[in-house]
């Protein structure tokens, strides 16, 4: 066995996914020593496998909805799908899964670069491995920061682990679109994955253990992607637990269902969530349970504060159980570098997290959903609209259907949550995310003027129900 090899550093950051990339870099930048460990690719999931290279795949299979949409309302048209263009695209973007530019750039803000797996040996100590098996203990004497984000949950089901099902990584990296595709998550992942192989030609199975797709939010985002999905001819299957999986050559997947049903594809896509490893990541030496879901933060995003001069150690992004959003984690990377840097500020607040499901038509929603406030025995009002009937100077146009939902406190006067569905509905996002952000008084928002025809006028008519 090689010798460990001793180092040091002030701080030590475990994780270069975009968070961790941002607070490492930030905190050379600061004039501290910082050495940054990663395993995978500097950048991390969303801009090799996640939301950058899925989009693109998105927007592509966009192309092709749009132009069959032509006949009828703007002419005649013949559409042929072709994978070719969209996958090389992909490879164009994620630099074909070299991450030597990002590498680059982190470098060139002053951090030393570590390429192996990092574990906590002390409460003070990573200790990095790379790929031959020679390991450095780096001792940190400022602070340790823990990104390592996470990775698809596999479920377990029985026969599954034995066959070469696929994850977003290897759905990612297909060169064609496979003849037919079952996919195990009705989640975000999985139904933009699934939409869009759909409409590249792929006959499109999707299994959900849930009563709705989209479980999390509203009940009027799983009517609504049924009934589009259903239209564009994925076959949909709510409240289905599988209860086995099989793997032929010649015959491909079959997933067995509990309740009888038997689902054949040649390709089985697992979209059931994500899990970060706190046992790889050595939690038990800093004595936090390494079979708990998530690291515990506090509002500064401290899993231990400085004392008797040992380092800090915070966390950032999926680690943290507070949503796994590149966003989340540039958020609380700006969280963790001024704690590090003693900077104060505000701490970490969550009440008005927004997401978007990158699915036609586009889900977007901020804060609590109705269920979630009532949960939490708010004094709860909602109000909805339809687009077709906000922007009826758009109905003639098809692929219009969507909604705006908002979940209001009637003693606090002001927007817990909305959804807003529909065409660019992650932008229409915008406007609810700062009311509720802001906590924006209802008062104040019935008084805004809501261009006409657009989508976001539909907010005005949802506050005009909450009354």
């Amino acid at each position: 066995m090689a010798a460990v090899r001793a180092d040091t550093a002030d701080v030590v950051v475990v994780g270069l996914g975009p968070g961790g990339e941002e607070a490492a870099g930030r905190l050379a930048e600061a004039g501290l020593d910082v050495a940054g460990v990663e395993e995978g690719l500097v950048g991390g999931e969303c801009p090799y496998y996640g939301c950058i290279p899925s989009k693109i795949m998105v927007r592509s299979a966009g192309l092709l909805a749009e132009g069959r949409r032509i006949a009828g309302h703007a002419g005649t048209v013949m559409v042929h799908p072709d994978w070719r263009p969209a996958a090389r695209a992909v490879r164009g973007a994620t630099s074909d899964w070299d991450d030597k530019i990002a590498v680059d750039r982190l470098v060139g803000r002053g951090v030393r670069f570590l390429r192996g797996s990092g574990r906590l040996t002390a409460r003070d100590e990573v200790t990095v491995a790379d790929t031959d098996g020679n390991e450095i203990a780096v001792r940190a004497r400022q602070a340790i920061v823990l990104a390592v984000g996470s990775e698809p949950a596999i479920p377990p089901i029985p026969g599954l682990a034995r066959t070469p099902y696929w994850t977003n990584r290897e759905a990612i990296r297909a060169e064609e679109p496979p003849r037919s595709l079952l996919v195990l998550g009705g989640g975000s992942v999985g139904l933009e994955l699934g939409q869009a192989f759909c409409r590249f030609g792929t006959p499109v199975t999707v299994v959900e253990g849930m009563q709705r797709l989209l479980p999390r939010e509203e009940p009027e985002a799983h009517e609504l992607l049924l009934k589009v999905l259903t239209e564009d001819g994925i076959e949909v299957h709510t409240s289905a637990r599988v209860g086995s999986v099989e793997y032929r050559d010649r015959s491909g997947f079959t997933a067995y269902c509990e309740r009888g049903e038997r689902l054949a594809a040649e390709r089985l896509l697992v979209a059931t969530g994500r899990r970060s490893d706190l046992i790889r990541l050595g939690a038990l030496a800093i004595d936090v349970d390494d079979e708990a879901a998530a690291l515990p933060v506090d509002e500064r995003l401290r899993v231990a504060p400085p004392v008797g001069g040992r380092p800090g150690i915070w966390a950032l992004g999926d680690v943290t159980g507070k949503g796994a959003y590149t966003h989340m984690s540039m958020y609380q990377a700006d969280v963790v570098v001024r704690g590090i840097l003693g900077e104060g500020g505000p701490p970490a607040s969550y009440h008005a997290v927004p997401r978007v499901t990158f699915t036609d038509p586009e889900i977007g929603a901020v804060g609590l959903t109705e269920w979630e406030a009532r949960e939490r025995e708010l004094v709860v009002r909602t109000g909805y609209a339809d687009l077709s009937a906000s922007a009826r100077g758009r109905t003639h146009q098809i692929g219009n259907d969507g909604f705006v939902k908002l979940v209001a406190d009637m003693l606090s006067g002001v927007l817990v949550g909305g959804t807003t569905a529909g065409p660019y509905g992650g932008e229409v996002l915008g406007a609810l995310s700062v009311a509720v952000h802001a906590r924006v008084p209802l008062t104040v928002l019935r008084e805004q003027i809501w261009a006409y025809p657009t989508f976001h006028r539909a907010i005005g008519d949802a506050l005009r129900q909450i009354g």
